[in-house]
């Protein structure tokens, strides 16, 4: 297996955070990623102490910013903002209004239950099932057909 499971850069929304955290398996990101980039809105957001994997950068285009954020709130701003900053990343993000906006806009995305599916298939999720019934006890929506994706 590679060192990283995504070549990419990875950049990341706060409810996959706030998700993996809830259900304490914030692990699965690092396995599959090794470095994670959020913006400083991202990490207010999620407001605990972050892992030494996790680094905050912030995004130079502020007016970019503040256009995006007339449509979506501010850490989807900020996420979106940066993987337009950032050649060859890939944006996790969650909200289906976000993830509409960044694909009309071309970037390149995956959610949380993209990464587990991948952590899945890559023999680094074992417990599959488990951490998906942990996610809907946190009222993380799952489609129920989930496991048609495996």
């Amino acid at each position: 297996m590679p060192s990283s499971y995504y070549p990419k850069l990875i950049i990341s929304d706060t409810s996959c955070l706030i998700a993996l955290t809830n259900i304490g398996r914030l692990d699965l990101l690092k396995e599959l990623c090794k470095i994670v980039y959020i913006t400083p809105e991202v990490a207010a957001e999620f407001g605990e102490i972050l892992p030494d994997w996790i680094q905050v950068i912030p995004v130079k285009d502020v007016l970019k910013v503040k256009t995006i954020n007339n449509i979506l709130d501010l850490g989807e701003s900020t996420a979106i903002a940066l993987a337009l900053e950032t050649q060859n990343s890939l944006l996790i993000l969650d909200d289906g209004k976000a993830r509409r906006f960044a694909k009309n806009i071309g970037l390149t995305m995956t959610g949380t239950l993209g990464l587990l599916i991948t952590a899945y298939k890559a023999g680094i999720l074992v417990d599959f099932d488990m951490v998906i019934a942990d996610l809907r006890k946190e009222d993380f929506r799952i489609p129920a057909n989930i496991n048609k994706y495996l």
